[in-house]
Parts: structure tokens; C-alpha cells; sequence
């Protein structure tokens, strides 16, 4: 394939290439033999006519987009690799030249990976980070142990009080006009737990079973839907039961309910180690992110807006897969939350410019210092991941893809670049 390249401006290079003119015809007839049975021509059967008599009476072009969507990726990625461009965005293509019996040109415009120009990253200085685990964090841990395991008692000679669970019907009105998402039947509010608007909880304090109570609140400004901040809002709410916490003692029979132990002493014993290792990886991670975030600082780049758009595509992919997990689909959720989608993305955009930016300046540094992993530490991640999902290291091997085998390898590298800057680095 002949490929012509050329640079349009910094990070955008337009490639011009083609497919021949044998490969676009075999594309047009598969297309011909996919479509001619939805084809009327009169005096023929459907699906008997010859595609030259269909491409007589329709055009020439009746199979052209089909026959383009089906050459053009394979076409594209050969046209990159030839050129040896990186692409970093979805490319803006059109067709070039379009003749019968004639190659198909193409033109590409393509982002391509922004020059990094490194600052120091060895010898990095930053403050240390240390988390201290006290006697309070440890009764904390206890205490929402022992909350979780409480027994839940309807309460039937009492108004709700503070600490209450209380079982309610609610909906929602601005203007005497009730809105989305502000409805709730048989809903378990903890009182005092701030899961409601402020001031909601509040008025809940001394109702009792089967009272209807009016509760009126006023929506924060900055409330994620965008068509109820700031608002006035009234609640009609049924308080349909009143249930409360009964707590079990703090003693040995609970510390062996709730754990390995046998006594109290032993518990919370585990629970420190247990709070202290985490303080340690969340020191560890967050002195890490800070010589990373410096040697960020220190190197200069230009990241492109079709590259940050991409990045962006990429984040709400992966929020909407979440979102599907939870039976909710993305055009629900933006309508529950009241965002257009345009506020939606913006709100990504700091998070995929940090993405990129740590790639890009790692990726830099693994040039730079040509740092690899080599084939026994490929080897020995395997034979964790194998351990970890409980799978046979050959079955694992072959249900890899060669793309998930590279991936792998380059996450390796990018591990290795992130110890080597924290070894380099000076904790103060």
C-alpha cells in the first residue's frame, strides 16, 4: 500500500492511502450478495438480479457505503502501521477519489502522540506522608462492627428519635409539581445519618407510626441535579414504622461472633494491625502519586483536545458499563441527575488530563531509561494472575489475547518506571 504523509500542524498528520481497485470491487460484491434479495428490479425474481443491472437502475454507488465501512478499517490500521504514525484519537476520514474499476483514495487526519520533553525526575524531593492510627480510630472500626450487627426493634410506643430507623413513603414537590426521582416507598432512613437533604431528617423527629408529616427543605446550590438546586421543595411523607438499633455487648461472646478471636483483647488487636496496614499502603500510594505528580509538573507537553476528547469517551465507556451493572443506562442517569451531557463530560476533563499526563511522562521516562520486562517477569505475573483467579497457567495463557499478553507487559514497564523514580526519589 502506497501511504503519503504529511504534517498539517503540531500533532496532526494527514495520511493519504487507498485500496485497490481489485479488493473494493470483491468488497462491492459481498455487499451485492448481502443486499440483493431487499432489492426490487423489475422482471426479476428478488435476489436474482445481476448487480449490473441493479447498479444500471440504482447507480453505480447503491453498494459503495457498505463496500467503504467494510474495507476501510483493515485499510486504515495497514496505512498507520506503514506510515509508522501513533494515533491517539479517532481520526477524521473521508474519501479522496471514488471511480469504477479504479482504487478507492482515502485521506486521514490523525492526532498523533504529543513529544514529551522531560524535566527531572530523579531526585525528586517531597514531604513525607504519615497516617497515625489512634485508640479512637480503633473503637470507631469496633463500634461500626458492633452497628452492623445490631438487631433492628419496632418501636411502637415512641416518636422517632435521633439514631431511629424510619420506615417511610415519600415524593417530592417543587411548585406543587412532583419531580423525578423524588419519590420513595417502604425506604429505611436512618435518622441523623445525613443521607437526605439537609433538614429532611430533622423534621422526622417526634412523628409516630402512620403520621403524614410535610417536610420542607430547600435543595443545595450546588445539587447534582441541575433543575432542583437552589430549589424549594416539599416532601409529603408517611412515617409507616419506627424500628432502633438494639446493640450487643462489646465482650468476648461478640468479639468470637464477629471474627477469628476468642476474646476482646485479641479483636482489637487485629483490628490496629489491621488499620495500621492500611495507613501504611495509603502513605505508601499517596507518596508515590506525589513524586509522580512532580515529575509531571517538571516535563512539558501539549496534550491535544481530540486526544483529551478520547480519554474523555473513554471514562463515561466505563461509567456507563458500571451504570448497566446497576440496570440503569446513561441517558436515565442524566436524566435523573438533571445534566445535559455536555456539563457531564466537563466534569471529566481534569480527571483524563491526569490520566494522560501520567501516562505521557511515564512512557517518556520508560524510553528514556529502556526499561523492560522481560520474559521471566512476564512469566511470574502469570503465575500470580493464574493463583489469583484459580486458573491453570496454560488455560490462562490461551485465553489471553496477543493484545491483553502486550498490555500486560506494558504495565509491567510502567511499575517499573514508577519504583524506579520512587527509589530515586528523596522522602524529607
Amino acid at each position: 500500500m502506497a501511504v503519503k504523509s504529511e504534517q498539517i500542524e503540531k500533532n496532526l498528520v494527514k495520511l493519504t492511502f487507498e485500496v485497490s481497485a481489485e479488493d473494493f470491487n470483491k468488497a462491492v460484491n459481498n455487499v451485492y450478495k448481502k443486499n440483493a434479495k431487499k432489492i426490487n428490479v423489475p422482471g426479476y425474481r428478488k435476489g436474482k438480479a445481476p448487480r449490473e443491472i441493479i447498479e444500471k437502475l440504482y447507480s453505480a454507488e447503491i453498494f459503495y457505503d457498505d463496500a467503504i465501512n467494510a474495507v476501510l478499517p483493515a485499510a486504515y490500521e495497514k496505512a498507520l502501521e506503514e506510515s509508522g504514525v501513533e494515533s491517539v484519537a479517532r481520526p477524521e476520514i473521508d474519501v479522496e477519489e471514488i471511480k469504477k474499476d479504479q482504487p478507492v483514495v482515502f485521506t486521514a487526519l490523525v492526532t498523533t502522540k504529543p513529544e514529551v520533553t522531560l524535566g527531572d525526575y530523579k531526585g525528586i524531593e517531597v514531604d513525607k506522608i504519615d497516617y497515625t492510627v489512634t485508640d479512637e480510630d480503633v473503637q470507631k472500626d469496633i463500634e461500626a462492627t458492633q452497628k452492623k450487627n445490631a438487631r433492628l426493634i419496632t418501636v411502637d410506643d415512641r416518636a422517632v428519635e435521633n439514631g431511629d430507623i424510619a420506615v417511610i413513603d415519600f415524593e417530592g414537590f417543587v411548585d406543587d409539581v412532583a419531580f423525578d426521582g423524588g419519590k420513595g416507598e417502604d425506604y429505611e432512613l436512618e435518622i441523623g445519618s445525613g443521607t437526605f437533604i439537609p433538614g429532611f431528617e430533622d423534621q422526622l423527629v417526634g412523628a409516630n407510626t402512620d403520621d403524614d408529616v410535610d417536610v420542607k427543605v430547600t435543595f443545595p446550590e450546588e445539587y447534582h441535579a441541575e433543575n432542583l438546586a437552589g430549589k424549594d421543595a416539599v416532601f409529603k411523607v408517611k412515617v409507616k414504622e419506627i424500628k432502633r438499633r438494639e446493640l450487643p455487648e462489646l465482650d468476648d461472646d461478640f468479639a468470637s461472633e464477629v471474627s477469628e478471636f476468642d476474646t476482646m483483647d485479641e479483636f482489637k488487636a487485629d483490628v490496629r494491625k489491621r488499620l495500621e496496614e492500611a495507613a501504611q499502603n495509603k502513605a505508601k500510594v499517596e507518596t508515590e502519586n506525589a513524586i509522580i505528580d512532580k515529575a509531571i509538573e517538571n516535563a512539558e507537553f501539549d496534550i491535544p483536545d481530540a486526544m483529551l476528547e478520547a480519554q474523555i469517551d473513554n471514562i463515561i465507556r466505563d461509567f456507563a458499563q458500571r451504570l448497566a451493572y446497576q440496570g440503569m443506562n446513561l441517558e436515565m442517569y442524566l436524566k435523573y441527575t438533571g445534566q445535559s451531557m455536555e456539563a457531564f463530560r466537563a466534569q471529566f476533563a481534569e480527571q483524563a488530563k491526569k490520566q494522560i499526563s501520567g501516562s505521557l511522562v511515564l512512557e517518556a521516562i520508560q524510553k528514556a531509561e529502556g526499561i523492560e520486562a522481560g520474559a521471566e517477569e512476564v512469566e511470574l505475573h502469570l503465575v500470580d494472575m493464574s493463583k489469583k483467579y484459580n486458573m491453570e497457567l496454560d488455560k490462562l495463557k490461551e485465553a489471553l489475547s496477543e493484545v491483553e499478553m502486550e498490555n500486560i507487559k506494558k504495565e509491567l514497564e510502567m511499575q517499573k518506571t514508577i519504583d524506579m523514580i520512587v527509589n530515586h526519589a528523596s522522602v524529607k
